[in-house]
């Protein structure tokens, strides 16, 4: 083609485009603000970092202490030190009163016995277990507590049964119990259909674990108690040697294992097996585990696993491991390495063993057998730890109450029932407290930041700006705010059209941010009144929500360290405040906000510690923490959005005093099971916060709506002048 033809075809293209109408395809909204980012492609393990973070800076402070330890004299100090935290972290114990132990069935098998027995670790919680005794013996015989690994049917189990059998077999007197929760022992049982009400083994433990957490309780007292019971039990026996008491377990009874034997000086020889590794592998890898496997505040006290071992030092130790376990081998090994150091100290390396085998999470022969010929030389029982023919028995044989189950064979007290005659204690001490409402108040605010783990976030955070969707009348721009922390929050804020100040609203959903976000839904009610409303995903929802499964063992996390979704959701919450009081669209002193379902108790928090937040509306709230507690189910969805240890010292209506003259409106207040509350129940916990509200000479400030009214003109209410 010559050159003129060339122009002239371009000419004609140009001319021809121009021509035409100009056609652009409507782009569907999308109202991410993290996608297309790369910094911000891991955000569903942003709380799992935030969290660990936090842990781990707990961990690096105690790894400096221990570091430097270095004479017997330094590991003494550090047990005592380790001792008065775990007490102070599980106990007080109760006072020990009668066993009142009954044998309710014998078993005469080849070459031993069992004994079927049932004692009370307390007055009323009946413990069941199995006593295997060697035949033939003569003077006393070493004694093994044998506590068990999540399993549903506890030490009937086949597995279980090979090393009970196994040891028996070589002279040892073996106590299997059930631990609470499993085998005969299922705390929430259906009697008609012989099923669990809640499901067995972890899930009740971290049932009635969230109600202890929140009383300030470690649910592992109750499971330790059952075993120095169980020890008591076995050094009142003629044929047990009570200087030659060992104790070994798997899984979560590794955990009871190292428990036991950090708080009972009768374990001469102990055998944790496929638990201890350490807690910063722990939160690196499969998270914080049930509710037993936490202390209270126990990462932010500086303890570990190794100190579970290193208390005992130098008592005869075995650390038993898989290399393919969930519990980390590494973890395990730092651990051994670290607690050898305690044992060389008092002049016994010795002491302290680790048997290994390249297996999963469970009992190997190899393992089994190690475990037998560390008691063997500890337990002065000397032989061949290999075992012989081992033949299991049917679980149904091992069945010790008459119908298979505590709670239905007895009227026994239960984990919930105790913990609630605790609570009960703590809550008429509160009820006292509030006698002297503005001395009360004063403690309030103070008890709920130290216990909810907030710190104040005054800065100016960081943001990007994402873009902005158009709509008619208002437009919805798009951030990312820097959090309290490695980690960001998404934000959708809907800006009226027009010029000028504008009041604003904090909308806080549990179902994440673009749940209301709609063309015609409740947020865009809201912006045509004139009203900018910021929408964010707080840490843990939306766009940076875990897999559901972390976003509940998260609870866990919190229990460890103090460092709470509910305190991490108020400094967020002061995040997106700054952000609003460096605009100047906003009117910086009608800044209100709205939370619905379990992030009212967020929203009462942050209202408390900041009081840039004017007024605010509580949608679906649950009344208190109080009603958690003393009912026998709640939903456990709501658990983590509670504060442990907070009834001690306050609950959710002592928070609405505290936020008292400012306006407060509950709307639907919902109990324990997220139901819609009765007259009854919102009498009972909020005639404290009318009583403040009647002091302060603003009773109108606080309203109670019923379920079914409006909540926009009460919104309205907060914001007006």
């Amino acid at each position: 083609m010559k050159k003129n033809q060339i122009v002239a075809a371009a000419s004609f293209i140009v001319i021809a485009f121009l021509s035409s109408p100009l056609r652009l395809t409507a782009q569907e909204e999308d109202l991410s603000v993290l996608s297309r980012w790369t910094e911000w492609s891991d955000a569903g393990n942003m709380l799992i970092h935030h969290l660990n973070d936090h842990a781990f800076r707990y961990l690096d402070s105690r790894d400096r202490h221990v570091e430097s330890l270095r004479t017997r004299e330094d590991w003494t100090n550090r047990q005592n030190e380790v001792r008065n935290k775990l007490m102070e972290a599980v106990g007080p114990f109760p006072p020990k009163t009668p066993l009142n132990a009954r044998i309710t069935g014998v078993l005469k098998k080849d070459g031993y016995r069992i004994e079927k027995l049932i004692y009370q670790s307390m007055p009323g919680f009946y413990v069941t277990g199995c006593l295997f005794i060697p035949d033939g013996i003569r003077g006393k015989r070493p004694a093994i507590l044998n506590v068990i690994g999540h399993t549903d049917i506890s030490f009937r189990g086949a597995d279980y049964q090979t090393l009970i059998l196994h040891l028996v077999q070589k002279g040892f007197i073996v106590f299997a119990i059930d631990p609470i929760g499993q085998g005969e022992r299922l705390q929430y049982f259906d009697g008609e259909k012989n099923v669990p009400v809640i499901g067995a083994g972890t899930a009740e433990h971290s049932y009635f674990g969230n109600q202890c957490f929140m009383a300030g309780a470690s649910p592992a007292r109750y499971f330790i108690w059952d075993g120095i019971r169980g020890i008591d039990y076995l050094v009142s026996r003629k044929e047990v040697d009570p200087g030659r008491i060992g104790v070994t377990g798997l899984s979560g009874g590794g955990t009871l294992t190292a428990y036991i034997s950090a708080f009972d000086d009768r374990v001469k020889a102990s055998a944790p097996s496929c638990y201890i590794t350490g807690f910063r592998r722990l939160l690196e890898s499969i998270g914080a585990q049930d509710a037993e496997q936490n202390f209270f505040h126990g990462i932010k006290s500086g303890i570990t696993h190794a100190d579970l071992i290193e208390v005992r030092a130098p008592k005869p130790t075995l650390i038993v491991s898989t290399t393919r376990d969930f519990f980390s081998i590494q973890g395990a090994r730092e651990s051994f390495g670290e607690a050898k150091k305690a044992f060389m100290a008092f002049g016994m390396s010795e002491n302290l063993l680790m048997a290994e085998d390249h297996f999963g999470h469970g009992f190997t022969p190899r393992n089994n057998e190690a475990t037998c010929a560390f008691f063997q030389k500890y337990l002065d029982m000397p032989g061949n730890p290999a075992p012989g023919v081992i033949r299991t028995l049917n679980p149904d044989e091992l069945k010790i109450t008459a119908t298979g189950q505590v709670s239905t064979s007895f009227d026994a007290e239960t984990v919930f029932s105790l913990n609630a005659k605790e609570a009960e204690m703590l809550l008429a001490n509160l009820e006292n407290s509030r006698k002297d409402s503005e001395k009360h108040l004063a403690q309030v605010e103070k008890n709920a930041e130290l216990l909810s783990g907030y710190n104040r976030y005054t800065e100016k955070p960081a943001s990007v700006f994402r873009g902005t969707w158009q709509r008619d009348g208002y437009s919805v721009e798009m951030y990312a705010v820097g959090g309290n922390g490695k980690y960001v929050i998404p934000l959708l804020l809907f800006i009226p059209d027009g010029n000028g100040k504008y009041p604003a609203l904090i909308y806080l959903t549990p179902k994440g941010k673009a749940a209301d976000a709609g063309e015609g839904g409740r947020i865009e009610q809201i912006t045509r009144k004139g009203i900018i409303v910021a929408v964010p995903d707080l840490l843990g929802i939306g766009e940076v929500a875990p897999d559901e499964s972390f976003f509940n063992a998260s609870y866990f996390i919190s229990v460890l360290t103090g460092k709470t979704l509910i305190g991490t959701g108020a400094e967020d919450i002061d995040a997106i405040v700054n952000f609003l009081t460096e605009r100047a669209d906003v009117d910086h002193g009608r800044i209100s906000s709205v939370a619905f379902d379990e992030l009212s108790p967020v929203l009462m928090h942050a209202a408390v510690f900041n009081h840039s937040i004017g007024s605010i509306v509580l949608a679906g709230s649950q009344a208190s923490f109080r009603s958690m507690v003393m009912n026998r189910f709640y939903d456990r969805k709501l658990a983590p959005y509670t504060v442990p240890g907070a009834i001690k010292y306050y609950d959710l209506p002592d928070l609405i005093g505290c936020i008292a003259p400012r306006k407060v409106v509950m709307a639907g207040i919902r109990n324990q099971m997220r139901e819609y509350a009765g007259k009854e129940l919102i009498e009972t916990d909020l005639t404290f916060p009318v009583k403040v509200y009647t002091l302060k000479g603003k009773p109108d400030n606080f309203r109670i709506l019923p379920p079914d009214e409006d909540i926009l003109p009460m919104i309205d209410w907060c914001l007006a002048k």
